[in-house]
């Protein structure tokens, strides 16, 4: 009798299950899961006989064997203990945790099934109770256990490990917010893509993992190799058929289990015959990092999928080699395309939805931004080419990203910036539109930087975070303390609600199915009536029965493309009336020829009205929070006397001295008075903070090599931890350097992310000698205000002198209690809110706001400023 076995494996560049052998029959079924560590998992649906058995196992080895290098032993995890701990980890610099409280001041008892740990907050018993796994290697909890996921709770997990003998192994765990492996903090995989592999270092005996999330599948990889290629998460562009692909670039994970970094390494790519080697950055011990490397595919001329074969070598010694797949298209087609980011200097990549039957400069541009958990490339896909313009879509660096906020706000200011140059595009003919998270995307973009588009289409979109949730936690309401107000205002450039008029020159179309479960229709119904009072220019439509996603008319909408076309951006010189907030001038400060150079109170919400009439030569309107205001005059040319009127107050006259002028205007003791060029010291547009600021060019993790044994060890694991997370959230990479390594000039013009303090870190008296807070071994100063202890911890951000626009960010605290209160990394949250500086002891873990000592925001001359700070009582 004929058997059928049908064989499927996920090709994880398309995303979706290929058959890959299926000789015909239907006796039974064999289905067979390959994970990223070469695993093996075989369900009988109905049992085969063994030389078919023997015949199926075999084929996927060698499909393992073909795609994945680090083929080794696993071990999966099959039992251990749960609780639900008290915590919130929210969209904000503070947090609460029991477990890490408790873990971080040695008083963690040794996990036992029915053995106590603490309270729940209200007042009940919380006990370790038995969790094991079922056929497929996941830990299920039994229902009502109020694990992960409930509000006020993080379920964790408590899993051990006896290992014969010290050695190295991968550390892989899907579905989990973060992991502490024998007390060291790891980032986790919070949506179970599957390739986030950790290097760790197993003791001799036992070893013990607490694992922040419970419904996970947990594993150790044992590699033979100490250094590894991982292709389960490349960054690639596509091979464009008859087109220019001798400079292509592509990026694959580096794992490296040893204890050396590797500094000469190479990476040899040879496709279609043609070798190309790439110097590599330095892979840091027991890290993982992400490496561009060039390729030549000028010799491919048909469509169709290429292998691409890879060498990694250091020295001219073979470390490791490996083949991928790279896609080639033919013109016309949908097309991923590769980019260095100025973010990071990490490899990103947009996809582009070709104008047909050919590009034309002058034509229209669409920016599209995606979905959660959607690829450009998907999203590109999504939409039939248009006749009149070029799609293209960003990726927020992720599928999740950053909700296209903070670092996703970038990359898509990056991907169009990079659209303009390459396709040429009409200025007064650029759109921006976005689905689900995209949506939010299209709300906060359209709304933060108006003078950018000529119209907007929002598709199944909420407006705000604070509105629509969070998996990260939760958002603290109105009724908070102070210190929460704080983080709340630090936050402020998030709410479109707030920005929502700076929509009126700009064409709105608002689409949304009103049968949406993912995101309800009443936010496309709040956003209508919203706008009703002051909007003009909006069209809305709700999808009968329409679900999040009613096919490709969820983005591909044609009446909302049609509204695109009878929308034009206008002029600057045509914009005579300007109107338009913002909370941060360093994330949007100009409209149009108008600036918000400085505010009063910084990331509270600032506002200019005005009218500018050139025959008379006036600029007259109202200012709100702004301290100093940038006015382009170029066009009322040269030699013009101009009298500007602001808030009623005394009129400042000045004439042009030429063409291209432009002036500053202050505001101290009610009066408007011209000002000089701001100092590039000073806060303002290209560097005002705050926390945040210092991650956004080409930053680089300083670790302290002078501190204790424990603070150092401290200090290089939470650059790895964070390392990790970057890589993990943001798809990028980030060079890890001793403090005795870093030298200012060879840095010169990147961030700098230092951890530890001025007693640990050698680098703090290079970067944050004149800075008004410092922290030494047993104390932290700020101002005038002195705190004492080693439990004390602290982030801020300070303006590295040397520069106009980088900054120092400061991770650290007092002693060891205070870095490791300091170990969570909510910054890399999209939206949420640091502001400059924040001071917290290790309670704020149990107690939350009332363990922060100070937060607030420097003033544009980087001084504590009574009026914009909080302290404790």
């Amino acid at each position: 009798m004929q058997l059928s076995v049908p064989v499927v494996c996920k090709d994880t560049h398309e995303n979706e299950y290929l058959p890959v052998f299926q000789p015909g029959g239907s006796e039974f079924q064999i289905v067979f899961a390959v994970s990223p560590a070469t695993r093996i998992f075989v369900k009988l649906i109905k049992s085969p006989s063994m030389r078919t058995l023997f015949y199926v196992i075999n084929l996927v080895f060698c499909l393992m064997m073909g795609q994945y290098s680090f083929s080794q032993d696993v071990y999966y995890f099959s039992n251990g203990l749960g609780i639900s701990s008290p915590s919130r980890y929210g969209r904000e610099a503070l947090y609460t945790d029991q477990l890490a409280y408790q873990l971080y001041t040695n008083t963690l008892k040794k996990p036992v099934e029915g053995g106590a740990f603490g309270l729940n907050e209200q007042g009940q018993s919380i006990v370790w109770q038995v969790i094991k796994t079922d056929s497929l290697h996941r830990f299920r909890p039994a229902r009502g256990f109020g694990g992960f996921g409930s509000r006020g709770s993080a379920g964790y997990l408590y899993l051990t490990y006896s290992s014969p003998k010290e050695k190295m192994a991968l550390l892989n765990i899907k579905g989990n917010s973060s992991v502490y492996f024998n007390g060291v903090l790891h980032m986790g995989d919070a949506y179970s893509s599957g390739w986030l592999y950790i290097p760790v270092k197993l003791k001799k005996g036992l070893n013990e993992i607490y694992v922040r999330g419970q419904f996970v599948t947990a594993s150790l990889v044992f590699p033979v190799k100490p250094v590894t290629l991982n292709t389960e998460d490349p960054t690639l562009p596509s091979i464009i058929v008859n087109s220019q692909n001798k400079n292509l670039e592509g990026a694959v994970v580096v794992v490296n289990t040893s204890s050396t970094i590797i500094i000469n390494a190479q990476l040899k790519a040879t496709i279609a015959g043609k070798e190309v080697i790439t110097s590599l950055p330095e892979i840091p011990a027991y890290s993982t990092r992400k490496i561009k490397f060039g390729f030549n595919a000028d010799d491919v001329k048909t469509k169709g999928k290429y292998p691409c074969a890879l060498t990694l070598t250091d020295r001219n010694k073979s470390l490791d080699e490996t083949t991928i797949s790279i896609e080639a298209v033919d013109a016309g087609d949908k097309y991923s395309s590769t980019f260095t980011s100025a973010i990071d200097g990490s490899l990103q990549y947009f996809a582009v939805t070709p104008q047909l039957p050919s590009h034309r400069p002058g034509s229209a541009l669409f920016l599209s931004v995606h979905g959660a958990g959607v690829e450009a490339i998907g999203q590109a896909r999504a939409y039939q080419s248009k006749d009149w313009g070029t799609l293209v879509a960003a990726t927020n660096r992720r599928p999740r990203g950053f909700n296209w906020e903070d670092w996703g706000r970038l990359d898509a200011l990056e991907v169009l910036d990079i659209a303009k140059k390459t396709f040429k595009p009409d200025p007064l003919h650029i759109y921006l539109t976005g689905h689900s998270m995209g949506g939010h995307g299209t709300w906060f973009l359209g709304a933060t930087y108006p003078d950018k588009w000529a119209a907007i289409g929002a598709c199944s979109g909420y407006p705000t975070l604070k509105g629509y949730g969070s998996a990260d936690g939760l958002i603290p309401d109105s009724s908070s303390s102070g210190t929460e107000q704080i983080l709340l205002r630090s936050s402020n450039q998030s709410d479109v609600i707030q920005l929502a008029t700076n929509y009126k020159p700009l064409g709105v179309y608002v689409l949304h199915g009103d049968a949406d479960k993912t995101v309800s229709v009443n936010y496309a119904r709040q956003m209508r009536k919203v706008l009703a009072d002051f909007q003009t220019d909006m069209s809305y439509y709700e999808y009968p029965n329409g679900e999040h996603w009613f096919g490709d008319q969820s983005v591909d909408w044609k009446p909302l493309f049609d509204f695109f076309k009878w929308h034009t951006r206008l002029a600057d010189s045509s914009i005579n009336t300007i109107d338009f907030i913002t909370a941060s001038p360093g994330i949007s400060a100009s409209y149009r020829w108008a600036t918000i150079q400085q505010q009063v109170h910084p990331l509270l919400y600032s506002r200019i009205r005005l009218n500018r009439n050139k025959g008379m030569k006036t600029i007259t309107g109202s200012t709100q929070n702004i301290q100093t205001l940038k006015l382009n005059l170029e066009d009322f040319g040269s030699n013009s006397s101009i009298k500007i009127t602001l808030d009623s107050l005394v009129p400042v006259f000045y004439t042009t001295k030429g063409n291209q002028d432009s002036i500053f205007l202050k505001r101290e003791n009610d009066q408007w008075t011209i000002a000089g060029l701001p100092e590039t010291f000073e806060k303002g547009p290209q560097r005002y903070g705050t926390f945040k600021d210092a991650f956004n060019n080409r930053m680089i993790f300083v670790y302290s090599t002078i501190g204790t044994k424990e603070e150092n060890e401290w200090s290089v694991n939470k650059a790895r931890y964070d390392a990790e997370t970057w890589y993990y959230r943001g798809n990028g990479a980030v060079d890890i350097v001793a403090d005795k390594d870093f030298i200012m000039d060879r840095y010169k013009g990147r961030g700098v992310i230092l951890f530890g303090n001025a007693s640990s870190n050698a680098a703090w008296k290079i970067l944050l000698s004149d800075c008004p807070i410092q922290v030494e071994r047993g104390s932290i100063k700020a101002g005038s205000q002195v705190w004492k202890g080693d439990d004390l911890g602290t982030y801020f951000v300070w303006p590295i002198r040397s520069s106009s626009f980088t900054s120092v960010a400061v991770i650290g605290g007092s002693g060891l209690k205070g870095m490791k209160a300091s170990n969570a990394n909510q910054y890399f949250a999209g939206a949420s809110g640091f502001p400059d500086f924040m001071i917290f002891n290790l309670d704020m873990l149990k107690t939350g706001s009332a363990g922060v000592k100070m937060a607030g925001f420097f003033d544009n001359n980087w001084q504590l400023n009574e009026s914009d700070l909080v302290k404790s009582k």
